[in-house]
């Protein structure tokens, strides 16, 4: 997998040089996808969307898109997180290489299981990420394992935030994340990779990593 970064004070895109299979929480194109682009933008922490009608945000982002004249199947993501927390970190061994992409903001830590902010089931909610994390990698994942990649994510993800002993200000409990992260596994044609679960090297690497590119992040964001 070859791919080359933009990053600026508004927004960090990944182009990647052949189309990728990812899947992700994200809001533009989120699930199963085939993608080409990945795109995590900045926003207002009280984003209602661009223009005054409060367009949803998944129109907003297929306009940054399309503003960019990106050809190919964008996932895009929305952050409140400043950019300066970004923070990319590599690991490599016999072959197989992941990298986690990164930015946070800890402003609305949340544990698993607080009050909710929205209490009837189908209310709307602006999904605006705060933790928003891409992993990539060579291997060839399957699709089980990329789903035990998510799992992996966020529990490296809950032992940084227990580390660094953040706590939810609902409950006062240590945090789980925040009420908005968001997280995309996109994973190339090299060795295939079936499991990625606590007792094997591929989870450990992509723990480690997560938990490093995070840890690294929230240096700069709190």
């Amino acid at each position: 997998m070859k791919f080359s970064i933009e990053i600026t004070d508004q927004f960090f895109h990944v182009e990647f040089q052949h189309s990728v299979r990812m899947v992700s929480s994200a809001i533009l194109n989120g699930g199963c996808q085939i993608a080409d682009h990945f795109l995590n933008t900045k926003v207002d922490a009280n984003f209602n969307g661009e223009r005054t009608d409060f367009e949803s945000p998944d129109i907003t982002l297929k306009e940054i898109v399309d503003s960019q004249n990106w050809e190919g199947n964008c996932v895009g993501m929305m952050t409140a997180a400043l950019m300066s927390s970004f923070r990319r970190v590599r690991v490599e061994k016999q072959g197989v290489w992941i990298e986690v992409f990164v930015t946070s903001g800890v402003s609305n830590a949340r544990r698993a299981g607080d009050e909710a902010d929205y209490q009837f089931v189908n209310e709307e909610y602006q999904k605006v990420g705060t933790i928003n994390i891409l992993v990539t990698t060579n291997a060839n994942l399957s699709d089980a394992s990329m789903i035990e990649c998510v799992m992996m994510v966020a529990e490296a993800k809950v032992a940084c935030l227990q580390d660094l002993n953040i706590k939810s200000p609902v409950s006062g409990l240590l945090a789980t994340g925040t009420g908005t992260d968001s997280t995309a596994i996109a994973c190339g044609t090299g060795p295939m990779v079936q499991y990625c679960g606590k007792h094997v090297l591929f989870g450990e690497m992509l723990a480690k990593t997560t938990y490093k590119a995070i840890q690294e992040s929230l240096s700069v964001a709190r």
